[in-house]
């Protein structure tokens, strides 16, 4: 604890008067461009991974990153999602999975919960990527787990596009929805690329999206 008190100590003497006019600006209000989901592994840290300032990423953290389908009884996550997309206005949502996520690999491994009920039940959520993942054929442990973490982003993805706020969002062409995975070891990001339905090269393919095509629709 003694860590953080000196670590905020040391934003105060040092970091928040560097900032004096921004923190001015965002005592009053908030313009986030982008709605960050990410796992709450204390590995994963949205600002540092994207160079972002205070005010700029609005963030919701979760084991396994993840959105549960809207439904009649919408909790937590779910409201934060309405209210970015349709109370703040962002313009972009990234779910970003990560390398050796525990989350993902209790699912992948079947690993015993029994211990833990609420990780179990809220990993339930995660059952569409596991149904997939599973009819797969996997060389190694590992490469069971990385397939979990990229099918997972593609899962929660498809759940996200079920809140109306979300949907649409989408379907107006002012919101555009993105599917990360950070390698912790490297630095690196994959990008779902939802026309090629694979994940690519972030740093090679800057402008990579997971919104498919927009089909037209006639009365």
């Amino acid at each position: 604890m003694q860590d953080l008190i000196e670590g905020f100590l040391k934003f105060q003497r040092e970091e928040f008067p560097k900032r004096t006019e921004l923190f001015k600006q965002l005592a009053t209000t908030q313009n986030p461009r982008t709605l960050f989901i990410a796992c709450s592994d204390s590995r994963v840290v949205p600002e540092l991974l994207t160079q972002q300032e205070p005010g700029e990423l609005f963030v919701i953290r979760n084991a396994g990153n993840i959105v549960p389908a809207y439904g009649v009884q919408p909790g937590g996550v779910s409201a934060s999602i309405e209210y970015a997309v349709a109370g703040l206005n962002v313009t972009d949502v990234v779910i970003c999975g990560h390398s050796d996520c525990g989350a993902m690999t209790a699912v992948a491994t079947c690993k015993c919960l029994d211990r833990m009920p609420a990780v179990a039940g809220w990993l339930r959520h995660a059952d569409a990527a596991k149904a997939v993942n599973e009819a797969r054929q996997h060389t190694s442990d590992r490469a069971r787990v990385d397939s979990m973490v990229r099918e997972n982003v593609i899962a929660q993805l498809a759940n996200l596009r079920t809140h109306p706020s979300v949907a649409l969002a989408v379907e107006q062409g002012r919101l555009g929805l993105h599917g990360w995975v950070y390698g912790i070891k490297t630095g690196s990001i994959d990008a779902l690329d939802g026309i090629a339905n694979r994940f690519v090269s972030l740093a090679e393919n800057p402008l990579v999206s997971a919104n498919p095509p927009r089909l037209s629709v006639t009365a």
